[in-house]
């Protein structure tokens, strides 16, 4: 997928869910939970072992699902994020090094940024999308609006996550510089060990329903 179709899509659906897997064998009715809550898309986190095996199973069973891969620590990380078939890589820091071989290789890459001096390091880098982390620990959406106000006239778009959920959804949802959020609300560790797909399934319709009512439909 081309970077700019990709950030189309994520502008539309407005919210990324960011998920850590404990098991493979977990994540078909996961990513159906999503899929038939209207909100196809993941972020599959390398925080467990699952991760890779998890975005390889979904790449070939679930082609319709934007896949991405997070907590990408490592040039390790990263090539096999790619080799498993991840369409985006997000980073909670900015290493140079992962963000020149996500480069080198062809995919579109979030590093994470809080400060001025990292989000011109990002842009040095030519990388004008940048995740945010952690959001609500760092001041919120007030203190991402003064950050990257110096910033704006270079078309810097960012993916806030960390604290963010429905109650404060909205406040960063109406900026034009907020492409989407990330958020482990929909489907959080605890869910989807237990394995409740309706619920998954509701918060991800009711993400959905909130992102239409806030942005007009994603258009």
């Amino acid at each position: 997928m081309k970077e700019n179709d990709l950030i189309k899509k994520l502008k539309t659906f407005g919210v990324i869910p960011v998920i850590s897997v404990e098991s493979p064998t977990l994540a078909l009715p996961l990513a159906d939970a999503l899929i038939e809550g209207g909100l196809p898309a993941a972020e599959i986190t390398f925080r467990t072992e699952a991760a890779g095996e998890t975005i390889k199973i979904l790449k070939r069973e679930r082609p319709q699902l934007l896949l991405g891969a997070g907590t990408i620590l490592s040039i390790d990380n990263l090539i096999r994020a790619r080799e498993y078939g991840a369409e985006f890589g997000v980073a909670p820091g900015l290493n140079p090094e992962i963000v020149e071989k996500a480069l080198e290789i062809g995919l579109p890459f979030f590093p994470g940024v809080v400060t001025p001096t990292e989000i011109e390091k990002s842009l040095s880098m030519d990388t004008k999308v940048m995740k945010y982390f952690p959001s609500e620990a760092s001041g919120g959406v007030k203190m991402l609006k003064a950050v990257s106000a110096p910033f704006a006239h270079l078309g810097v778009r960012f993916i806030p996550t960390g604290g963010i959920n429905m109650d404060n959804l909205e406040g960063y949802l109406q900026h034009e510089f907020v492409l989407a959020v990330g958020g482990t609300w929909i489907a959080n560790k605890d869910m989807i060990s237990a394995q409740k797909w309706d619920a998954i399934r509701g918060n991800a319709r009711a993400a959905v329903e909130r992102v239409s009512m806030i942005r007009g439909g994603g258009s």
